[in-house]
């Protein structure tokens, strides 16, 4: 069996840092894999073979450090899984063909580069619907690990559902963590095919299935009564209402989005943005009803066009969270004082117009580019295949209803 040694050496002077390296030793052959890592020889235990932060050092210094053992210890992890599966085949190797396993981006034993890898090759072969979806899933999973690769061995069911938990904090519903889920667990199943390590089910205890969605669209008369509502002796009722009426007339906008959008956003006639939830970029031709929702409140100073985020010394995500809250309490209010039979939230407003766009017979590949999906063509650049005013006529056809 092969064993992995973490080694530093000096540098010839004493004021420069040093650098890290492995040694993989088999049959008495020793070969080295330079890490590039660098450290000063104070850092350094040698006895121990572990990094180390000598007293006084600063919080920059320490973080760097930190970050570096964990990076060590990953990588000695990933040396030590290739050896063992090695072994478990029974078939002879040497010092070299671990260093080789180790430096193959699809047998590193790592998900997020073997599904990065797996997708590359799926596009070459002409299957592009499978590998947007895997994308999709995997761009979202990476923004959980904020950017960070994992062993696959190290996929778990209690990962899996802080991942779950993690998706639902974000309001997705559960047919959108189930795609997530189904897309990530094919992935793993393609590496467990490929013996990059044992079957240990880490999506039994995450929702998988597909769930019977809930009407939540509203009609074109229902979106005209809430427009045309008197809610002039109920201020804040009429502030919910023209939020929801703002998302409607830009094509469906998350409230998220609605929130964080800043008067630099719209230099012109158009309102420039990327969505916070895949940060796709969109264009909308600025249309006469937003400007009047905009008109009717003073944000004075403030760099954003909505005035939803309003104290400089609060923090932004908290202000977000509170007026999300609020406005979906408001707009149930709305609801019922007009006997909608749904539940009337912010997010009603982007099924609505979807709705309606298809009844008035506008594509649903139109559709799709206009609310920001991700969807069979996830990996293009946004406008990249659509003409912007095929997708600003879709709308103006919208909002002409009203």
């Amino acid at each position: 069996m092969a064993t992995v040694r973490i080694k530093f050496r000096a540098s010839s002077r004493p004021d420069k840092s040093g650098t890290l390296f492995y040694q993989v030793i088999h049959n008495r052959v020793t070969r080295q894999i330079y890490t590039g890592y660098k450290l000063f020889p104070y850092e350094w235990n040698a006895r121990e073979s572990n990094i180390v932060t000598p007293d006084g050092s600063n919080t920059e210094r320490c973080d760097y450090l930190s970050t570096l053992r964990d990076a060590v210890a990953f990588n000695v992890s990933r040396l030590s899984r290739i050896i063992a599966r090695l072994d478990k085949s029974g078939c002879p190797y040497n010092s070299d063909k671990v260093i080789e396993l180790y430096n193959a981006p699809d047998s590193d034993g790592c998900f997020v580069s073997f599904a990065t890898d797996l997708i590359s090759r799926l596009t070459q072969i002409g299957k592009k619907q499978i590998a947007a979806k895997y994308s999709t899933a995997v761009n979202s999973f990476k923004r959980f690990r904020e950017g960070r690769d994992i062993l696959i061995e190290d996929l778990d069911s209690n990962l899996m559902s802080e991942y779950e938990h993690w998706l639902r904090e974000r309001g997705l519903c559960k047919n959108t963590t189930s795609f997530y889920m189904r897309n990530l667990r094919a992935i793993y199943n393609r590496a467990v095919d490929k013996e990059l390590t044992v079957q240990r089910f880490p999506f039994r205890h995450v929702y998988t299935g597909i769930d019977k969605t809930v009407k939540r669209a509203l009609s074109a008369k229902s979106i005209k009564e809430i427009k045309n509502l008197d809610l002039s002796l109920f201020p804040q009722l009429d502030y919910a209402r023209d939020l929801f009426m703002f998302s409607f007339y830009t094509r469906g906008m998350s409230f998220i989005d609605m929130a964080f959008l800043k008067k630099e956003d719209l230099p012109g006639n158009i309102l420039v943005y990327r969505r916070k939830k895949n940060s796709q970029q969109l264009f909308i031709k600025w249309e006469k009803p937003m400007q009047e929702i905009i008109d009717k409140y003073d944000t004075g100073s403030s760099p954003y066009l909505l005035p939803i985020i309003k104290e400089d010394g609060t923090d932004k995500r908290t202000q977000y969270k509170n007026a999300a809250h609020k406005l979906n309490d408001r707009l149930k209010q709305i609801g019922k004082q007009i006997g909608l039979e749904i539940p009337l939230t912010s997010y009603v407003a982007r099924h609505s117009w979807a709705s309606i766009a298809r009844s008035k017979n506008i594509s649903i590949s139109i559709i799709s580019e206009a609310l920001g999906h991700d969807s069979e063509s996830t990996t293009r650049i946004y406008l990249a295949s659509l003409d912007t005013s095929s997708v600003d006529k879709a709308n103006s056809i919208v909002l002409s209803i009203l």
